[in-house]
């Protein structure tokens, strides 16, 4: 098990603590070899229960190391990691909102910020950092952090909530092992044959009922063994022991804190055990426990003499005392509500108690989440291979016998994790919702420098908005009001609200005292406001763009409004950020291009969206507006070629920083893309043309290499370069980087694995969210544009890879409520059709749709609206 790996707080892309070294890869390539050449001697087909679709993990032995090999279900709200065991099953839960540290360890915790009494000398030393970068000859400084930074205290971590150990009364040999996931249905399954009874384990977790649930049952007439169910925390590292008391003669309580010293948030876990057998006769028994120790307690169904008990399951909900809903001035941001006991107590149990129906309803609650999209990569499941084996012979650019399958395979697991992970109270964290231990690196929480927002890509492209509103919720219930207080005492502005990269549950809005690359970056809540513009540019849900994305973004571009300044070096007349870092880059310096260009998109988002919002501050969005007009757009090109990162001309051809910080307007965004000089036309930018943007782009991205520079070994930024290189319509290198990402970067379980030459890797989920991201780029494009009026351009198949030469897509979302299905064949399209959503709130824009450089047709958006374009193959 691993345990140790977790229990440093690491900063989220730091330079890795180990260099790969050749040596090493050969180490690595020599053991898929070796496992390759085990599985080869062994018969092996996927389980009967297995997806004929292929749509599914499996594997013919038990999880070992927890990040590469066990496998993952969730609901939201609790998530849980299965391994996959015969005799005594170990699956490791998590609780959403169970974090080390805030105001539950430390009641003085703020946030990360300032005191309201050093406001003013704060405001002083902003100044002088400003004045100080103005002044310098390159346009830099060499830190702020002393003056502007703040200890991050109490700022905590994820943690894991402890293990279910279920337990047989079986000796003997395990044959005819089979483990699986199944993604249509959300099932963690294990078979196996032991002493002649045939057993299957079943492991969900059901959104509806907020519980997850563990089935065993024989599948031969045979009589279950004793059965025994406890809770330890023996392998969740650092997790103090809890009180686990019985409840009634099936029913256990486990009720907890995080942290000893101090005791930090409570939880509780409450487990009830079922049979359709009215002869089960469970015993809830208190085990004897040394004094001094905390009680414990375990439920046991015995073999009765005569009883023909075939199956039994274990159903557990959990909570904590979070309450997000207290995280504001007028609850003195305490975060803390209601006893988590009560919390459960309240919850309905009937519905526990009649296993068809709770996994009838789990099945039914997914595939209503799932199956509005399909993708169809042309891919031949391989049923004779397990996903161990196959994913040993994957190979980058390998051709579609090996890879295509994978592929779509990794695809749908992607969305089936943000399924998991993001309809409970909280969004997905940087390990979705599955930590191990009390500790997890980077303290699984939310960076906002590509990390949440990666996490986010697929959300509407692939019809998984209602993945969505638990992102909404925290950025507006823990960001917006203690980011208020930070926009105030930190930068001395008395509009909007502010955060930087780095949060945890508690609104961390703060900027910490680590390096400045980490630290400076006040623009994380305006790349995510993006997201929230997104939401309703997709959806046209105006009800929720009045209630919840209109406040969100004013607040947001309120505060940008006042952080914006004149160039004091230049002297251009543009209006620009300062002090500002490239995320994660240095140095300090002004007129970042990253920073220009997402405070541009989102004052677009302002004007787009101001007439749908009802509000009449018309004085808000003509400041928009003449600010807009003012301020520098993030685009110049340098003296080698490249896209300037920074308006100081200092970029190096040999950075091959993990970051496309400065080209976020090629992708996710558009100011790169959908250039227009017309529109852009502010200090250099006006001197160029659409293509010479772009041309500069693609240098810097040539220059910024493959993803694995001395920074860092990370499936994310692979995924982010594949999506740019679909952006430019180069097929190959689109595959290529997308391969090169799922070869080198995720582990037998489909993780994504930050460090994956360590025997016990870091999982860190952005990369499961961000290639499918990069493939739904590769097929179908629609970038956002600067006004309403101005055509949207869907390009169909701009980056179709040959290993995906037939296909089809339905149910994929672009803007303004369209849905699109594409087929191909041959690697050619066939057929494409466009299906306006038919609501009142539809907003007439114009689409032009293109594939292969020429246009296919064009058409104005109105409710209900249905075109269908073919091609005829010549």
């Amino acid at each position: 098990m691993e345990n140790a790996t977790f229990n440093m707080h690491f900063e989220l892309c730091l330079p890795s603590r180990k260099l790969w070294s050749n040596m090493q890869r050969t180490v690595r390539t020599f053991q898929l070899l070796l496992l390759l050449f085990h599985r080869a001697s062994v018969i092996a087909a996927a389980p009967a229960s297995f997806p004929k679709s292929g749509n599914g993990l499996w594997y013919t032995q038990p999880g070992d190391v927890w990040s590469r090999e066990w496998l993952p279900v969730g609901n939201g709200y609790l998530g849980a990691m299965v391994p996959g065991n015969t005799v005594q099953e170990t699956t490791q839960l998590n609780i959403e909102s169970l974090w080390a540290g805030g105001p539950f360890a430390d009641p003085t915790y703020n946030g990360g910020n300032k005191q309201p009494s050093e406001r003013e000398a704060t405001a002083q030393s902003m100044q002088e950092i400003r004045a100080a970068i103005f002044q310098s000859p390159t346009g830099d400084i060499d830190n702020i952090i002393e003056q502007l930074g703040t200890d991050a205290g109490q700022y905590g971590s994820y943690a894991g909530a402890g293990n279910l150990l279920s337990t047989l009364g079986l000796t003997g040999t395990a044959t005819n092992y089979g483990r699986w996931l199944d993604l249509d249905q959300g099932l963690a399954q294990t078979t196996w044959t032991q002493n002649g009874t045939d057993f299957l384990r079943t492991t969900f977790c059901s959104n509806p009922t907020r519980a997850c649930i563990e089935h065993i049952s024989t599948t031969n007439s045979r009589p279950l063994p004793d059965l025994t169910y406890a809770f330890s925390i023996a392998l969740e590292s650092g997790l103090p022991a809890p009180n686990i008391t019985c409840q009634s003669k099936n029913t256990l309580l486990v009720r907890g804190f995080v942290s000893t010293s101090p005791p930090g948030m409570a939880y509780a876990l409450l487990f009830r055990a079922f049979s359709t057998s009215p002869s089960a006769q469970f015993q809830c028994i208190q085990q004897p426990v040394p004094s001094g120790f905390p009680p414990n307690a375990t439920i046991h169904l015995p073999v009765t003499a005569g009883a023909q008990v075939h199956d039994a399951w274990i159903a557990w909900v959990g909570d904590t005392e979070y309450d997000m809903n207290a995280g504001d001035a007028a609850h003195n941001f305490t975060f803390r509500g209601t006893d988590p006991v009560v919390k459960l107590q309240q919850l309905p149990s009937s519905p526990l108690s009649d296993y068809s129906t709770l996994l009838a309803q789990h099945t039914s609650d997914l595939k209503s989440v799932l199956s509005s999209f399909a993708l169809d990569l042309g891919q031949t499941p391989d049923l004779t291979k397990s996903t161990d084996v196959l994913k040993a012979a994957y190979t980058v650019d390998g051709p579609a016998s090996t890879n295509a399958y994978l592929d779509w395979v990794l695809f749908n697991y992607g969305r089936y994790m943000l399924a998991s992970s993001s309809r409970g109270v909280l969004p997905a964290n940087l390990q979705g919702k599955w930590g191990n231990g009390a500790s997890n690196a980077w303290g699984s929480d939310y960076h906002a420098d590509v990390n949440l927002q990666m996490s986010y890509w697929i959300a509407e492209v692939t019809g998984l908005s209602q993945t969505t509103p638990p992102l909404f919720d925290y950025i507006e219930k823990t960001w917006a009001p203690r980011g208020a207080y930070t926009a105030l005492v930190l930068y001395n502005i008395t509009r909007g609200w502010v955060t930087h990269d780095e949060m945890n549950v508690f609104g961390h809005t703060g900027m910490k005292a680590t390096l400045a690359e980490w630290s400076d970056y006040p623009e994380a809540s305006v790349w995510m406001m993006l997201h929230v513009w997104d939401h309703f540019d997709f959806t046209n849900d105006v009800d929720w763009w009045k209630r919840q994305g209109w406040p969100l973004i004013k607040g947001a571009a309120s505060f940008h409004l006042e952080k914006l300044m004149p160039d004091l070096h230049f002297n251009d007349s543009t209006l620009v950020v300062n002090p500002c870092n490239s995320p994660e880059q240095a140095p300090i310096t002004f007129g970042c291009a990253h920073s220009q260009q997402v405070i541009w998109q989102l004052f677009n988002a302002v004007e787009k969206g101001f007439a749908a919002s009802g509000d009449d501050d018309n004085d808000f969005l003509t400041e928009v507006l003449t600010k807009r007009a003012q301020m520098d757009k993030g685009l110049r090109i340098g003296s080698w070629g490249q896209l300037q990162e920074w308006k100081f001309d200092q970029d190096s051809p040999t950075d091959t920083h993990r970051h496309l910080s400065h080209l976020v307007g090629l992708y996710p965004g558009y100011a790169v893309s959908n250039f227009d000089p017309q529109v852009q036309g502010t200090g250099a930018a006006k001197a160029y043309s659409k293509n010479q943007v772009l041309d500069a782009a693609k240098v810097s991205l040539i220059h910024r290499g493959n993803g694995t520079g001395p920074d860092a070994d990370a499936g994310w930024e692979k995924a982010w370069r594949a999506a740019a290189w679909a952006q430019f319509g180069n097929s190959s290198m689109f595959y290529h980087e997308l391969s090169f990402a799922m070869n080198e970067n995720f582990g037998p379980n489909l993780f994504s694995l930050y460090n994956p030459g360590d025997p016990n890797p870091i999982f860190q989920i952005d990369a499961n969210f961000g290639i499918p991201a990069a493939v739904m780029n590769g097929l179908l494009q629609a970038p956002d544009v600067a006004s309403v009026s101005t055509p949207l351009i869907v390009t169909l198949l701009p980056a179709l890879p040959a290993q995906w030469a037939s296909g089809s897509i339905r149910g994929a979302r672009v803007r303004g409520g369209i849905t699109v299905d594409v087929k191909w064949s041959k690697g050619k399209l066939t057929e494409a059709t466009f299906t306006v959503d038919a609501a009142q709130n539809i907003r007439q824009r114009p689409v032009e749709v293109i594939y292969a450089s020429r246009v296919l047709g064009s058409f104005t958006t109105s409710s209900g609206l249905k075109k269908v374009f073919t091609v005829t193959r010549s």
